[in-house]
Parts: C-alpha cells; structure tokens; sequence
C-alpha cells in the first residue's frame, strides 16, 4: 500500500512545490491569482506555514496556469510535469523511412553506445550484411545515389562496430532458410551471393562472440514483430511506415522480458549459429 503522509508534511510539500513552480516560471502571486481567478490573498495562504491545503479545484487551476502536475503539487506524484508531457515524453512516433540505418536509428545507437543492444530485425540485420548484398536489397530504391548512401552506411557501421555495445540477434528461423534457399523475399537472389553472405556471417558469429549473438527461433511456436531494444534508455518497434519508441522504464523492462524470452526459446543458440549456417550453405543452389 502507499505510504500514509501526514497533513501538515503533506500541507508542506505542497507549499515548497507551489513556490518552487512559481520561482522557476517566474510567476507572482497576483498573476497567480489572476490566473486561478482568485483574490492574491488566497494564493499568499496557500504559501504560509500550517496546515491549509487547496480544494480540488484550486489545486487544478494552479497547476495548469503553472504547466505542471496537480498530483505533483499534492504530493501524489514524483514528476512535476502534466500527464500528456509525460506521455509524449515516454511515447514517440517517428517516420521511417526506407533507408540503410537511417538518421534516427544511427542516432539511438549513438545514444546507446556501450549498452547491449538487442535486435529482432525485419529481415537479416543490415550491420551483418555484405556490401553486395545491400547492394542487391537497396539499390532499386536509391538508384543512382545507391554509392553515396552505401558508403555512409559503411561508415556508420563502423562507428557501431567501434562504440563498445555488445548486439544480441534474434531471427526467425525461416528467415535464414529463405535466404539460402533463394526463396519468398530473396527470389532472385544469386548463389553466389548467397554463399558469401553466410560465409561473412559464420566468419562473424565465429570471430565476434560473445559480443554478438546471434540464436534463431521458431516462428510456428514464437512470434515477435521487428524491435530493437537500446539498454535500459529505450525500446522501438518498427511498424513499416514508422518507428513506435518507448521510453518509459516498465515498457522497455517488458519488450527486453520478451526478447529474453525469444533467446531462451530459441531453437538454434548463438554457440550453434556457425555449424547451422554451414549447413545451410550446403543447400545453396
């Protein structure tokens, strides 16, 4: 249960939080008053010493003509601001655009640097991929600045590689059989390309761990949609059209619940992703 305050430590904190608002906003107590409707003597009782608290709707009135949080100013919540601040705080629609790590998503890694990064991608991780691969995925859409948009990718895949985060991947396990297989998303694909792009994924899987892992799961018993999870800062679902981002510590603690889940169910660990990927080397045709 919440802890009981007392009325006159309740009456108190809402003194020092009333006279701070106003401090910082640079609000007297006649344009306080004015604002509230009331008489300047009524805000001057408010401030002094004892234990008269505001009725409900005062309390609302000060707290929007201060732009801050009624529960706050009564001592009912730990953040000064409004309850829709909060929420966009926490909460973030961003467009995302078709792209190699685009400027958003380069600058959450940035953000992140240093703390594990869990990833389920959409298809295989761009960080991951060879040049002749993205080159196959990107080029009909960024037609002739295809060179200058690799090239960035390129750098900022290095800074990734040199920021001290440690990747943990989770992938459908269809999703890599498709790919060998030349099937579904990777119709057309070359063989040969095919062969070097799982020929530069066992040589990473092999060379990088423990600091990348990579296991695979069943999408026939486990479902996840394309998430990314950066630390304990943030945690951003990719909807297509845009990113969904989260902020908020009890969300992201229930999207990386989930990407735990997805690791520890997985049916191919990140010790095992070598040998499974020269086995699916063998079926390249």
């Amino acid at each position: 249960m919440p802890e009981k305050i007392d009325k006159r430590d309740r009456a108190q904190m809402f003194r020092q939080r009333l006279a701070e608002a106003m401090a910082a906003r640079k609000v007297s107590q006649s344009a306080l008053a004015r604002a509230c409707g009331v008489d300047r003597s009524t805000i001057s009782a408010l401030l002094q010493d004892g234990t008269r608290m505001p009725n409900a709707q005062l309390a609302a009135d000060c707290a929007r003509a201060l732009g801050i949080s009624a529960d706050w100013l009564l001592g009912l919540s730990g953040r000064p601001e409004p309850i829709a601040d909060l929420l966009a705080a926490s909460l973030s629609l961003t467009e995302a655009p078709r792209a190699l790590i685009d400027e958003r998503i380069f600058a959450w890694h940035q953000e992140a640097a240093g703390y594990k990064i869990r990833h389920v991608p959409a298809t295989l991780p761009d960080m991951l991929k060879t040049r002749a691969m993205v080159e196959w995925e990107y080029e009909p859409q960024l037609g002739r600045t295809a060179e200058q948009a690799i090239g960035a990718f390129e750098d900022r895949l290095k800074w990734m590689r040199g920021a001290g985060s440690d990747y943990e991947i989770a992938l459908p396990i269809h999703e890599l059989t498709a790919f060998a297989t030349a099937s579904g998303y990777y119709e057309g694909l070359p063989a040969d390309l095919r062969q070097a792009q799982l020929d530069h994924l066992m040589a990473l899987c092999d060379q990088l761990y423990p600091s990348l892992r990579v296991c695979l799961f069943d999408a026939r018993k486990l479902f996840s949609a394309p998430v990314t999870i950066f630390g304990p800062l943030l945690a951003v679902i990719y909807l297509g059209r845009h990113y969904l981002a989260f902020r908020d510590s009890a969300r992201i603690e229930t999207i990386s619940q989930h990407f735990d889940f997805l690791v520890r169910e997985a049916e191919v660990g990140a010790r095992d992703m070598p040998a499974h990927l020269r086995g699916l080397r063998d079926r390249v045709r």
